[in-house]
């Protein structure tokens, strides 16, 4: 295994690690940047989810490795390949999900309890839930939310609601990109079933409504969180925040676009994080954040 670093690091998806840096929100968010003990368990959080979700990577297309092998994309993965044997995989998926609980140890009850959550509902998803249309949707959207409220737990701070409705709806917008990303896809080869997923290519337009709704939904939470009376406590100037609504409403807006051009990576998070616009939002946004400080 240590001959071939590459094909582990694609195994265990090591790119999927950026979407664990939504660990860190609450610390930024919190204004907690100063303090060099949150960081550090900011970081060892981030660690624990990256080292749990690769583990689960594994498990997942180990179970997946028959539908895996009949996708033009997903066949090149290490395990459906063959580059990677099954028993490894496993073996390998033990000591990752292992030394995330030992990390995890180090941040309390309330972190490990965070993080035993997503590991159930990621085994559920892996093995059933995947399957049930809308509901992996939901589940995909909780994963994510699930990193933001395991970062507050591990600096023992309170997440806000706004957070938790904000991340909530963004990402249950994010998870329907994915889906109809694959759906669309699916049409383009003229085939009408996504193999081991609910789904038809006839829901393409039911997915793409719900999808643009939850992410406007979530730029109209971001509007009501930087009008609530209580944000002076943080923000001396939050009028600069109102940046931030345009900006991410034409990201998601962007986004979808490009999901109903077939050129949307099925994974939209790694799309983001490699196109051009996503930085420019980025850009903005902080710019906002910092003048509203």
């Amino acid at each position: 295994m240590l001959k071939y670093p590459g094909i582990f690091l694609r195994a265990i998806r090591i790119h999927q690690w950026t979407k664990n840096l939504l660990v860190f929100v609450p610390l930024m968010l919190g204004h907690y940047w100063g303090e060099t003990a949150n960081i550090l368990n900011s970081m060892l959080g981030f660690l624990s989810f990256s080292l749990m979700a690769s583990g689960f990577y594994l498990i997942n297309d180990v179970i997946d490795i028959e539908a895996d092998r009949q996708h033009p994309r997903k066949r090149f993965r290490p395990i459906a390949a063959g580059q990677l044997p099954v028993r490894v995989a496993y073996i390998l998926s033990l000591v990752l999900v292992g030394t995330a609980v030992l990390f995890g140890f180090f941040l309390g009850n309330d972190f490990l309890l965070v993080l035993g959550i997503y590991s159930g509902m990621a085994l559920l998803y892996s093995n059933y839930l995947k399957k049930i249309e809308l509901v992996d949707i939901a589940v995909l959207a909780g994963l994510y939310t699930l990193r933001i409220i395991a970062g507050a737990t591990a600096i023992d701070v309170a997440i806000s609601f706004w957070l938790a409705a904000f991340s909530v709806f963004i990402f249950f917008s994010l998870a329907m990109i994915k889906r109809y990303s694959e759906l669309h896809n699916l049409q383009a080869r003229q085939e009408t079933h996504s193999v081991g997923r609910g789904y038809r290519t006839s829901d393409l337009p039911a997915l793409s409504t719900m999808g643009v709704a939850s992410g406007y939904i979530a730029v109209l939470i971001l509007a009501l969180y930087i009008n609530d009376p209580n944000i002076t406590q943080l923000y001396s100037n939050p009028a600069m925040l109102w940046m931030i609504c345009p900006a991410v409403l034409f990201w998601i807006t962007s986004l979808w676009f490009t999901a109903y051009r077939g050129e949307m990576d099925e994974d939209p998070i790694v799309f983001a994080l490699k196109h051009r616009t996503s930085y420019g939002i980025a850009a903005i946004s902080l710019t906002g954040l910092w003048l509203a400080l």
